[in-house]
């Protein structure tokens, strides 16, 4: 199964306790809760470009399944992670305490944010 494709923000949960436990300032959050973020991932083999734009905002980062990368997270701090894949349709990350599942159904992906006892999630519908 193929991740490649773009990606439209449906709905999300806990967003704004999430990114402040984060470190996001209230400003940042409460533009990034009201815009349609979009995701474009481009799947090559095992590796990955994820590119996310939530208005003006673009973050981008590519990896390699099983080999350690360099992530930018949401706050603009680059960190050491390293993705694996489960089964054909799942991602998993862990950076710096938070683990990030990727899970692509059909043409949905959720994708769940985990944080000490926070979890933060988001689905997106390829368009």
């Amino acid at each position: 199964m193929s991740f490649t494709g773009k990606y439209e923000l449906q709905s999300q949960e806990n967003f704004e306790a999430f990114m402040k436990a984060l470190g996001l300032p209230d400003d940042q959050i409460q533009k990034g809760k009201d815009i349609k973020s979009t995701t474009e991932i481009v799947q090559d083999g095992k590796k990955f470009t994820v590119t996310v734009t939530t208005g003006s905002k673009v973050l981008k980062n590519e990896f390699t399944i099983g080999e350690e990368c360099e992530i930018e997270m949401l706050t603009g701090e680059k960190a050491k992670a390293l993705v694996q894949m489960e089964g054909n349709n799942k991602l998993i990350a862990n950076v710096k305490g938070l683990k990030s599942i990727t899970e692509l159904n059909g043409d949905t992906i959720t994708h769940t944010m985990m944080l000490g006892d926070l979890t933060c999630k988001r689905i997106s519908k390829r368009v």
